[in-house]
């Protein structure tokens, strides 16, 4: 008898055996999983004091502490009388943060492709996923009404390694979802949520995870598992990888499968905020729901989404907006055109400045600000820049008449902050004082701390930053094959009472991390004075397809390794939140060398001055609002040269004179105690009277007054009797637009500038009668509007002013208006008519305009 084997594939299937902690121990599987733990130092002290060496070595995960917990540590902790009475302290500081009751607020989805919450969470890549997971820390603190929605990463943002050589190298080692602070969404029925999106003609599946995060919740989409083909597992694999189509796979699941797992699990939030425009296509899906669910038409349903939504953009130039070809759209977008009941010309208009232009790309922060009521920029310089980028989306208005706003980004006090200067801050600042911690009358007690005792904290931070860095130093050099002499040769020159310079950000061309080398002599002379040591440390990692930042890498590590530089140009392998909480509580000085006007904002600077470190940066993106003479240093925000090179030149120059006669003498002039009394000056400034103004806190309530409040309201108004106002608002819009091109001028008496000069202090008078083909006289604003001429192609507006409705008769309406102008000089005017609703909230919102 012959026995044929058919199946000679091994079958494996993966099983989780977890670790079972006894009751007396239970609560720290609780603790563990919510990443509150992850801001409270008496937490984490508690999952360190289980082992600390292992604690380090999975990255400060408690998950996986305890998921891998040895069984003779677990008895041994069972009766260990003072961990137990601090494991039941931190229970008890958990509950009542908890326990507390919820402000009132409209409540909110936040919707971002990355979240920088913890080192051991691979969800972000830079500052844009730190800003976000720090939102998230303070949204729980300040007890609002919030949660975020983004997706869950196998691999997320690559780890960095460096060859000798300096080059770059991109490691995606994968997370363990049993080891992260996350469980499944469950339906009625104990089943895994899941959501299905459509990507190109097929269905993908997306699981929903939660992450606890203090008092609200994180929902994450899935999409690496077995109901998915290869390719659509890989959707959630990697952070900003993949081609541009993927790109658009990416941002589809996020928006469209987020609006979709928020309806699944009924949460129904009253304002949507689109961090970034990768959640951009939240707002088609919300427009198919009103127009398949509500009965709406397109135009009304546009007014149901835009009275609820706020857009966000973090990008300074038009190249860093992601766009996509029209026939990619295609692919992936075309039904949706259907499902809204208008023309694919018509879809495709939502994301482009000429709808008939067919080689525009379909830009994502274009279709945001078509379907958001509000904008806003990252810093005030930011949102300044964003009304010159997006002007030309509204003609007949200059840029800073443009709708969008600003809140300046700030950062999480709990995160990081250093417990070091915590616990002196609160020496003096009182009890409970951080949940006031944006009152600058606070802050400003820490001038009543004696010097000496703030600068030894400071200096003890900053041999604890060397420490690491010697440490780091020697097992990555070591990894990476550099000869024991160079290992030792570098680690030896490191002196614990240098002047220590901090740059470490995301290594983009724009940000100028090589500036400080275009004079290599000057730098050697500064750096080489045996009296006044300086120490320069750099971090940071390049996008994989930006090989200009890696280059500027490639540049520091070669310098680095010169004799002259030896310990005192450091570039440290890896960057990442706990780097970062090490090199800003610990670096004397922040250096940052942005390209002017390319900083949207930035936020490594603020957590130095949080923890007393001083600042010295391009007066370009928080720092523009934040400098002060007496508290940091600064490069002007003006170029003196349009070629770049010739402005890196001098902004070197200037770095270096700074250096030599300012920073460096100030630091090194001590008195009898041993400390520069000058330089103490400098910290407590920078403490008292900029890092309040940076604190998250301060940010959550700005966002509340300028956007989240006024959207409650407008979102309320918009929805009564089944979305009536909305849907009057739409139909009262397509009558304006269809009677607008009819509007005529009737009567034009003013005054005769072409022939005569207007005499200073003398009323300018003029009465302007239109044929308004239909729109009443009352729903339309015309505006006196008075220019600079800046150049052939720009205007700046000096004045506006509102005629007043005179009469209305025979389908005329006659304006009037009588003014001072206030102004002495060459103007240009102009007379300007837009429409006006109660419901608009800005002039931009119906986008017409008719000069006279």
């Amino acid at each position: 008898m012959t026995m044929t084997q058919t199946k000679t594939e091994m079958k494996l299937k993966r099983i989780f055996i977890q670790n079972q902690l006894p009751e007396v121990l239970a609560p720290l599987l609780r603790l563990s999983h919510n990443i509150w733990w992850s801001w409270n130092a008496d937490a984490q002290e508690l999952f360190r004091s289980i082992d600390p060496k292992r604690f380090v070595a999975l990255n400060y995960n408690p998950v996986a502490l305890l998921e891998t917990l040895d069984p003779n540590r677990i008895q041994e902790l069972t009766t260990d009388k003072a961990f137990l009475k601090q494991l039941k302290s931190v229970e008890k500081a958990f509950d009542a943060y908890l326990a507390e009751p919820r402000k009132k607020g409209p409540k909110l989805a936040y919707f971002s492709m990355e979240y920088g919450l913890h080192i051991s969470l691979k969800l972000y890549s830079g500052g844009l996923g730190v800003l976000a997971g720090d939102y998230l820390k303070e949204a729980s603190d300040s007890n609002v009404n919030l949660f975020g929605v983004g997706l869950l990463y196998r691999y997320g943002y690559f780890n960095q390694g460096l060859s000798m050589n300096g080059d770059q190298i991109h490691l995606y080692p994968p997370q363990k979802f049993t080891q992260l602070p996350v469980e499944p969404v469950r339906r009625e029925d104990g089943n895994w949520l899941k959501v299905s999106v459509p990507i190109q003609g097929r269905i993908v599946q997306a699981k929903v995870w939660k992450l606890p995060i203090g008092r609200i919740n994180l929902y994450l989409l899935d999409t690496d598992h077995e109901d998915n083909s290869q390719d659509d597992r890989a959707l959630t694999h990697m952070l900003y990888g993949g081609d541009n189509e993927h790109r658009l796979k990416q941002e589809i699941l996020l928006g469209i499968g987020g609006v979709r797992a928020i309806e699944a699990m009924g949460l129904a939030p009253e304002v949507y905020h689109l961090n970034e425009g990768h959640a951009g296509f939240l707002s088609i899906e919300r427009l198919k729901n009103h127009v398949q669910e509500n009965g709406m038409t397109f135009a009304e349903a546009v007014e149901a989404v835009r009275a609820s939504s706020l857009y966000t953009t973090h990008t300074p130039v038009p190249a860093g907006h992601d766009h996509f070809p029209e026939h990619l759209l295609r692919n992936y977008l075309y039904n949706y055109a259907d499902e809204l009941g208008i023309s694919w010309h018509d879809f495709v208009a939502l994301g482009r400045t000429n709808p008939n232009d067919p080689g525009e790309d379909f830009n994502m922060s274009k279709l945001s600000i078509a379907l958001s009521q509000r904008v806003n920029g990252v810093s005030k310089l930011h949102g300044e820049v964003s009304q010159e980028m997006f002007t030309p989306l509204y003609p007949g208005y200059t840029a800073e008449e443009i709708h969008i706003g600003y809140v300046t980004n700030s950062v999480h006090y709990p995160t990081w902050i250093a417990k070091e200067i915590h616990d002196l801050y609160s020496t003096k600042f009182g009890k409970d004082w951080v949940r006031d911690q944006s009152n600058k009358d606070i802050w400003r007690k820490v001038h009543q701390l004696d010097n000496k005792k703030l600068f030894d904290v400071r200096h003890r931070l900053k041999v604890r930053l060397l420490d690491y860095v010697r440490e780091k130093l020697e097992v990555d050099m070591r990894r990476r094959g550099e000869s024991p002499r160079t290992i030792i040769d570098i680690i030896s020159h490191i002196d614990n009472n240098a002047l220590v310079f901090g740059f470490a950000r995301r290594f983009a061309t724009y940000k100028r991390a090589t500036l400080l080398f275009k004079n290599e002599d000057r730098l050697r002379e500064l750096v080489n004075r045996a009296d006044q040591p300086v120490i320069f440390l750099f971090a940071g990692k390049a996008h994989p397809a930006d090989q200009g930042g890696q280059d500027l890498i490639r540049h520091i590590i070669h310098v680095s390794k010169k004799p002259e530089f030896a310990g005192k140009v450091i570039f440290l392998e890896d960057y990442n939140m706990e780097m970062a909480k090490l090199l800003t509580q610990g670096v004397d000085v922040w250096l940052n060398t942005p390209t002017r006007p390319l900083e949207a904002s930035g936020t490594s600077g603020m957590k130095a001055a949080l923890n007393g470190s001083i600042n010295f940066s391009v007066l370009d993106g928080w720092w523009a609002e934040g400098y002060r003479p007496d508290a940091g240093w600064a490069l002007p925000l003006e170029r003196t040269y349009e070629d770049q090179q010739l402005q890196n030149e001098l902004d070197a120059e200037m770095i270096y004179s700074i250096l030599e006669d300012e920073i460096i003498p100030t630091f090194y002039r001590r008195d009898d105690s041993g400390i520069s009394k000058d330089w103490m000056g400098y910290v407590k400034q920078i403490i008292a009277e900029v890092a309040p103004t940076f604190t998250m806190k301060r940010m959550m309530d700005d966002y509340y007054d300028r956007f989240y409040f006024p959207l409650g309201k407008s979102q309320q108004a918009a929805s009564k009797n089944n979305w009536k106002p909305a849907k009057e608002l739409a139909a009262w819009k397509q009558d304006v637009i269809a009677r607008w091109s009819g509007i005529e001028v009737v009567d034009n008496q003013s005054f005769d500038s072409v022939n005569n000069a207007f005499p200073l202090g003398e009323t300018f008078d003029a009465e302007v009668t239109l044929n308004t083909n239909g729109i009443d006289g009352k729903d339309l604003v015309l505006e006196a509007c008075f220019y600079d001429r800046v150049s052939e192609d720009a205007l700046k507006l000096r004045r506006t002013e509102a005629f007043k409705l005179k009469k209305q008769a025979n389908g005329n309406a006659t304006f009037t208006i009588s003014l001072d102008p206030r102004l002495a000089g060459v103007f240009e005017y102009g007379f300007r008519l837009r429409p006006l609703h109660k419901l608009m909230p800005h002039a931009q919102d119906l986008n017409l305009v008719f000069w006279v």
